[in-house]
């Protein structure tokens, strides 16, 4: 799909006028005095979070943004596999896909040997290690990304939209209170400027990046280097020579620093990450005065003996950041678990890192998504609002693994315009290629790996599921869906719905059975008292409106009989009581693609797989794990009474 060629354009680009282009986005009139949540800030976190909420019309969520209207232009452009993942569940992965700019290799260049002032080519590797998710790792604007989640909000049940122009001025907290947050919010638009409006919340979350209100309003602060490295940004419609343009490419030069080039969308515009100079402590960036021209003529230096014309630059700044992190990712004193968080922080509000490692919008974004069904499920007394605290618990350790990462990725960037060590030790492009490949799957977004806690498992049962990880993402495998031999992705199933899925996969015994490991679970599940599904799911609600149940089997969909399944897995829904028949699959067994092999699931005794409502495994059980698995949710759930 190519766009951009006499310009650069913001908004839908399969739109032909570009007047058009960009939809129009914002509720009018006055914010609501009282919601459930108030999210302040439309960045990535933000919008993953409002639409999450907004899938749930008995909750009032409000989101307000500085900014006047949406974003058009500039800022994040890279999507991980495992955000890929998230937004197909979101249910607009298509959509990135078309649009988007695919990274498929990614190309090292280094100094030329005899001439150091001149680059040359030292590698070449696969972007993304074989097998690592079905999704690729893509780039797209991020205002095109913010586009598509405004798109679910205003489809959603609750047409949710955002407010713009309100600048958040403060927040208040009364514990004893229905409604314990108080915002105050000051209007920025020029007929209402200046005029104060008040929003009481049940909880307030703070997405309103690195100089965050609602974080200083609660006290916490940021800790670690504020600023090491100027680096410059700029999306760029250029003529050049370099041959790998239309490549992720990473240059490092002798004397002039580094370049990472990335393609953009399009097929002609394109991304330049440059190297600036070292900041003195206490420096900002803007004693530099460093301009665009500025960058432009750095790049062309690096970029040697190779051409740099560029024809416009749609979007450009410079970075400071250095590599920060809060302690605590809510209002909660200390480790004071007694005392029930009412305001939250995600995204650069509460982690700050260089934008080199491209993970900033992709970690921002998980924040948004594990808090979202979080609150959902307790303002909907699905779970207590304990619950909470392992929002900052969970995120924060990964947030912190992200600084490491971003610290070591950097130095390694910024390698080769540095003298020899004391060992005599000089920069090795080899070194940067390999350090590459071998956090791929960090880079990816896949390695996130949540430990045993209130909604993590202990790997007792591990080796039943060895290549699904308890506390990592569901990676998903092809499967057949047996009711119309629909070919698909298992993990497709997993929408940002708030529930709970239980992958049942059948061991090696006879389906039809009357003691089968599948029969026996759904007749626990359907019939028994300490069925979670029983316990867990509302009067008059579908049976699979909090916990939804699908099994696997072994066999094709020729040898199985849709009429011997137990009834648990065609269940009757809605108003009619229509059979719902896309609860059953069997492993596709065309080359390497049984998802039985490839995820190293026991094939003799089968297993019980239960996946959080954000995609990540919760635990691995035994068939038969029935105390088990009412143990698991009976730790975190609310008994429907």
């Amino acid at each position: 799909m190519q766009f951009h060629l006499n310009g650069f354009e913001p908004g839908d680009p399969s739109i032909a006028d570009p007047e058009k282009r960009s939809a129009e986005s914002g509720a009018s009139g006055s914010v609501p005095q009282e919601v459930d949540v108030l999210i302040i800030g439309c960045g990535p976190a933000g919008l993953t979070l409002a639409a999450q909420l907004s899938a749930f019309p008995d909750i009032k969520t409000c989101i307000v943004e500085q900014k006047p209207g949406p974003l058009l232009r500039g800022q994040a452009d890279g999507i991980a596999c495992r955000t890929m993942e998230m937004f197909e569940a979101f249910g607009f992965s298509e959509r990135v896909l078309k649009e988007a700019c695919w990274i498929n290799e990614t190309t090292f260049w280094k100094p030329d040997d005899s001439q150091p002032d001149h680059i040359v080519r030292s590698g070449r590797v696969q972007d993304t290690e074989e097998g690592l998710s079905e999704f690729p790792h893509v780039v797209l604007n991020q205002a095109r990304v913010h586009d598509f989640y405004l798109d679910v909000m205003r489809k959603s049940p609750t047409s949710l939209e955002p407010y713009y122009a309100r600048s958040l001025l403060d927040l208040q907290v009364d514990e004893a209170s229905l409604y314990p947050v108080t915002a105050r919010i000051q209007r920025l638009d020029a007929a209402h400027e200046g005029q104060i409006e008040t929003i009481r919340a049940r909880y307030v979350v703070g997405c309103d990046g690195a100089r965050s209100t609602v974080r200083k309003s609660i006290g916490r602060e940021l800790h670690g280097d504020s600023a090491n490295h100027a680096w410059g940004v700029m999306d760029v419609l250029a003529v050049t020579d370099f041959p790998d343009v239309r490549f992720k490419s990473l240059i490092q030069s002798a004397h002039e620093g580094s370049i990472l080039i990335i393609p953009r969308e399009g097929g002609y515009l394109f991304r330049l990450y440059i190297e600036m100079e070292k900041l003195d402590v206490g420096e900002r960036v803007s004693h530099l005065h460093i301009t665009s021209d500025d960058l432009i003529a750095k790049a062309r230096r690096i970029l040697s003996p190779y051409t740099l014309d560029v024809k416009e630059v749609p979007w450009w700044s410079v970075y400071e950041i250095g590599q920060r992190l809060c302690d605590r990712f809510d209002d909660v004193p200390g480790d004071d678990t007694a005392r029930l968080p009412h305001v939250f922080i995600a995204g650069d509000a509460c982690h700050t890192h260089s934008p080199k490692a491209g993970q900033g919008m992709n970690v921002s974004m998980q924040d948004g998504f594990n808090l979202g069904w979080k609150l959902a499920a307790v303002l909907r007394k699905q779970c207590p609002p304990q619950l909470l605290h392992s929002y900052s618990a969970e995120r924060q350790t990964i947030a912190k693994e992200l600084i490491d990462f971003d610290r070591e990725w950097a130095a390694v960037l910024s390698s080769a315009s540095k003298p020899a060590d004391e060992d005599g030790k000089a920069f090795d492009p080899a070194e940067t290629q390999r350090y590459f490949v071998q956090h791929g799957r960090y880079t990816a977004g896949t390695a996130a790996h949540y430990r045993p806690a209130l909604l993590t498992g202990e790997a007792t049962y591990q080796h039943l599921a060895a290549g699904l990880t308890i506390g990592m993402r569901f990676h998903s495998a092809p499967v057949i869906r047996i009711t119309d031999a629909k070919p698909l992705h298992l993990g497709h199933t997993v929408k940002a719905d708030g529930r709970w899925r239980i992958f049942a996969f059948a061991g090696s015994e006879d389906p039809d059975a009357s003691g089968s490991g599948i029969r026996a679970l759904c007749n626990f599940l359907a019939d028994s008292p300490e069925s979670p599904v029983r316990n867990y799911t509302p009067e008059g609600a579908d049976i699979d409106s909090v916990i939804d149940v699908r099994a696997i089997f072994q066999q094709s969909h020729r040898d199985l009989a849709i009429e011997a399944m137990p009834t648990f897995l065609l269940p009757a829904k809605g108003r009619f009581g229509l059979r719902d028949y896309e609860k059953l699959f069997c492993a596709d067994g065309e080359g390497d693609r049984d998802i039985y092999t490839m995820r190293g699931i026991d094939r003799e005794r089968g297993c019980m797989v239960i996946v959080r409502p954000d995609q990540y495994i919760g635990h691995v059980l035994p068939l038969d794990g029935y105390a088990q698995l009412a143990a698991y949710f009976g730790n975190f759930m609310t008994r429907e009474q």
